[in-house]
């Protein structure tokens, strides 16, 4: 008898082996309907089959008060051993205790293997119990995070100073901070096959177009790829036209930002890693608003608004019609003007469209190697980059001094958009309607604006055309468009977005 037990006891273990081995060759796919057993070594087993050679993965082995064996199993560096010590440890240990009643935060119950691993991975400390074919998944994530600090790209000079971090769970929170609604929505969802990144899908219900927000969820469930480090893969994933230099989805640092824009019936996007959250859909109008035109007065925003406007035509503009006058225009220049240009333009042995583009190339340069550059050397140095680049051509004669001043010019210009990426694509477009200037003129400059008219016109995101409330016209949208009017004006929200709820204001305001 004992033989044949032995015997058994050897087929037993060499099946479950069997058993491990193929779960462990499986990947998170397959192994989704894989449940645990209620022998905590077996499920153990299984766990760190999943795992393979893991060194960072942690099994804390102890025996209950009721002589329960149970076991704690999480990866090193991304729990709080505190919490696994003094409240689940401690408490599991405690007399009168039995797997039905653990101590724990945030608990769930699972028996589902490929639950358990994706917790495990989100930093969550998992229970086992044996006799319990259940786990009890625990919220102990501690690892180390960036706090809440002033946006880098987007800083204002009246409006709050706190932005975005890279854990999902601050970002959402610093929304309901601000906005106190129990309509608003939060959608979880996970993309990338290997990073399992957590994105939040967030909307106020009886506001947002119902439509639209379904649009948004079902690009993103749409979405298979391996990683999502960044939500600049969703962005490029989920826009309309991806071969267009406009950005059709917007990006922000900016909580506040990203309630105002809920507020008008848009859907916003939280990845987790990253401070950097998505707002559709994006009509072009807004990247050229700064949040900080709602917190002062109206008629300094409409200001800095038309400053802004006049700065986005100079950095796309600007060098192609100085080639365009200098090489098939001059008569259209002022007299003195043009001696002066032709003085200064008479060592340079280029014609307009290479002095151009050779300062415009040095311009890009100095500019990208200052962002690189450490935080205190980098402006530093691009400052006096320039001006030594500048200076030198100059004095070598390889280019005018005028061109000097007109690329200078284009450049801080282009360092007027509050939008980063909407600055870039202009940035892109000025190299080919300075071709355009330096081939036909004026013409090519016209045509150059025709095309992209066209194109800005046929473009959407998510269905709202891309320049409205201009096309189509919609009057109303003026409002917010070249002038920011008084608050007690802007009494509903904006119509392209296909709102439900379309007053914003209820009360009357008679103070003129």
């Amino acid at each position: 008898m004992s033989q044949f037990f032995q015997a058994w006891q050897k087929r037993k273990e060499a099946l479950q082996s069997k058993a491990l081995e193929q779960y462990a060759n499986k990947s998170m796919e397959s192994v989704s309907d894989v449940t645990l057993t209620t022998n905590v070594e077996e499920n153990i087993q299984l766990i760190q089959a999943q795992f393979g050679k893991c060194d960072d993965l942690v099994v804390r082995r102890f025996q209950t008060k009721s002589k329960a064996q149970a076991a704690i199993v999480f990866i090193d560096g991304m729990v709080d051993r505190n919490v696994i010590s003094d409240f689940i440890i401690r408490y599991m240990t405690t007399p009168d205790i039995t797997y039905h009643d653990p101590a724990t935060n945030e608990l769930d119950v699972t028996d589902k293997l490929r639950q358990i691993v994706r917790n495990i991975l989100s930093g969550c400390a998992v229970l086992i119990i044996d006799g319990c074919q259940n786990a009890y998944l625990n919220n102990t994530r501690g690892w180390d995070r960036r706090s809440v600090e002033e946006p880098q790209t987007e800083s204002v000079v009246r409006g709050p100073r706190d932005g975005f971090c890279e854990t999902l769970c601050v970002n959402a929170a610093l929304i309901r901070f601000r906005l106190k609604d129990p309509n608003l929505r939060v959608r979880h969802m996970v993309v990338g096959e290997r990073t399992q990144t957590d994105i939040y899908v967030m909307y106020i219900d009886g506001i947002a177009y119902p439509p639209m927000v379904e649009e948004v969820i079902a690009r993103i469930e749409s979405v298979h790829v391996d990683s999502v480090l960044e939500s600049g893969y969703i962005e490029q994933m989920i826009q309309d036209r991806r071969w267009s230099p406009f950005p059709q989805i917007q990006n922000t640092e900016r909580p506040d930002k990203v309630v105002a824009n809920l507020l008008e019936g848009k859907v916003g996007i939280l990845v987790d890693g990253t401070p950097f959250g998505l707002i559709a859909p994006a009509v072009f109008s807004q990247f050229y608003q700064s949040p900080e035109d709602y917190y002062e007065r109206f008629y300094i925003a409409t200001l800095i608004r038309f400053i802004r406007i006049i700065s986005i035509s100079i950095a796309l503009m600007l060098p192609s019609l100085y080639i365009a006058f200098s090489s098939f225009h001059p008569e259209m220049i002022p007299s003195r003007l043009v001696i002066a240009m032709a003085a200064g333009r008479s060592t340079v042995p280029f014609p307009s469209l290479i002095e151009a583009l050779f300062m415009e190339l040095a311009i890009e340069i100095l500019r990208e190697a200052s962002v690189r550059l450490p935080g205190p050397i980098g402006p530093t140095i691009g400052i006096v980059g320039a001006l030594v680049v500048g200076e030198a051509a100059v004095t070598a004669g390889l280019v005018s001094p005028v061109m000097v001043i007109i690329v200078a010019v284009t450049t801080i210009g282009s360092f007027a958009s509050p939008s980063y990426s909407a600055a870039i694509a202009i940035r892109m477009l000025r190299f080919p309607v300075m071709f355009l200037a330096g081939m036909f003129g004026l013409y090519g400059i016209m045509l150059f604006v025709i095309v992209i008219l066209i194109h800005l016109s046929s473009l959407k995101s998510f269905g709202v055309p891309y320049m409205s409330p201009l096309s189509p016209l919609n009057l109303a949208g003026m409002k917010d468009l070249f002038i920011r009017v008084p608050h007690h004006l802007m009494k509903t929200r904006p119509m392209m977005f296909h709102v439900q709820d379309k007053t914003r204001m209820r009360e009357e305001d008679n103070r003129k």
